[in-house]
This record gives C-alpha cells, structure tokens and sequence, in this order.
C-alpha cells in the first residue's frame, strides 16, 4: 500500500508588529533565514514537500525559500484577516477544499507561487514536485517563528503510520504547540470554520487530536519580540 503524501505548512504571513516587521524576513543569529529554517526542518523530518505561505513582506521573502523541487509558495492575499487566512491559504495550496476560496496558480510548473484570496467556492490546488499528482494525505503545520523547532519534533509528530483522519499536535507538559499534524479528511470541515486570528487549535480539541510529547525537545515558545540590542 502507498504511503501517504504528507506536505508540511509553514506559515509566514504575518506582519509581525510586535516583532518590528514581517517575520518572514527574520534571521537567526548566524544569518540564516528564519522561514529558510522551518522548510530545512520539515523536509528532515519527514515531508515529502513544503508549501510556505506569504503575506506581509512577501516580495522580500521570496528570495529568502530554499530554491528547491518540492518548495512552493503561496501568497495568501487577505493575510491581514488573521492567521485563520495563512493556514487556509495552504491548505488549499496542498489540495484542501474551501467554500469562499479562489486559488489562482500563476504557474503550473512545480514548484511555482500561487495566490490566493477570496473568491469561488471548492477549489483545489496542488503545488510541490513531480509527486504533487499525488494528494496530500495529511499536512503538517509550522509557524515561521519558531526556529528553535527541531528536526525530532517533526519526526515525532510526523511518525508513520497516519492516515487521512489523523490529528496530532505537539505538546510542551500541557501546553499545546506546533507542530500539528491535520489529516486531509478534518481539511473541509476546519477550513469552514476558521476565521480572524485563530487557527486549528479549537479543532483540535473538541476532535481530540493525539498529544506528542516534545517537551523534552524544546520549550515551544514563539519568537514574539526581536531580541535586545
């Protein structure tokens, strides 16, 4: 039996106001691109191929995603509306579908930028590599702003098996965090139920997703502030 596909999310869209600008376009102390770093971290962990979503700075942070097959990029237009639009911008881009939701793809070759925005309704998009005739089997979500995540995190939390009703979300003791692992199944009914600047985490918990333990790993805080000096 083929295992599934799983595309791993890395959202990006943000404008990043308490931060002092986009956190798309942020380093890490030895200048490695923040947003270059999450889609190093889940293609080692374990994704067959990455979708980074963009928003605020996107222009700009094109050029800092790996120039790789199975990297994409979407832009979600209404990035502004919350973080609700940066995940159901991706999940589209992996080839979720969405009432309310236009995905216009400006290039149908692998590995191209697809915007996306409001408009018609169940629309279906898929980016990546050669394998993208392949659906997605489950996607696995990051924020840009954790690049303390490591590689064994994702590995846990994308451990095989899963299938297309699996839901896993990584935990620090009791506190929930990322990454999270959303089977294709749960896309439809989550996409129609995001809104403003909350994303899958009361989802997650009325459908009782798999807690994964990464507490040992790291401590799961994102980077809200740049650091002093």
């Amino acid at each position: 039996m083929t295992s599934p596909i799983l595309s791993g999310l890395v959202l990006a869209a943000g404008a990043g106001s308490r931060f002092g600008g986009p956190k798309a376009l942020a380093r890490t102390a030895d200048g490695e691109p923040w947003v270059a770093r999450a889609v190093h971290v889940l293609l080692d962990g374990g994704c067959d191929r990455v979708v980074v979503v963009l928003g605020a700075g996107a222009d700009a942070a094109r050029g800092l995603v790996p120039d790789d097959a199975r990297v994409s990029v979407v832009v979600a237009d209404d990035w502004a509306s919350g973080v609700s639009a940066s995940l159901r911008a991706g999940l589209v881009a992996c080839g979720g579908e969405a009432a309310g939701t236009d995905a216009a793809v400006r290039d149908g070759a692998a590995g191209t930028d697809a915007a996306v925005g409001g408009g018609a309704a169940g629309t279906d998009v898929a980016v990546g590599d050669g394998a993208a005739a392949r659906p997605s089997g489950a996607a696995l979500v990051t924020l840009v702003d954790l690049p303390g995540l490591p590689v064994e995190a994702v590995r846990r939390v994308a451990r095989r098996p899963f299938d297309d009703r699996t839901l896993r979300q990584a935990v620090h003791g009791a506190r929930p965090g990322h990454p999270v692992l959303l089977g294709r199944a749960h896309w439809p009914a989550l996409i129609a139920g995001l809104g403003g600047d909350s994303g899958a985490r009361a989802y997650l918990a009325a459908h009782g997703a798999e807690p994964v333990e990464c507490g040992d790993l790291f401590d799961g805080a994102d980077v809200d502030r740049p650091p002093p000096g």
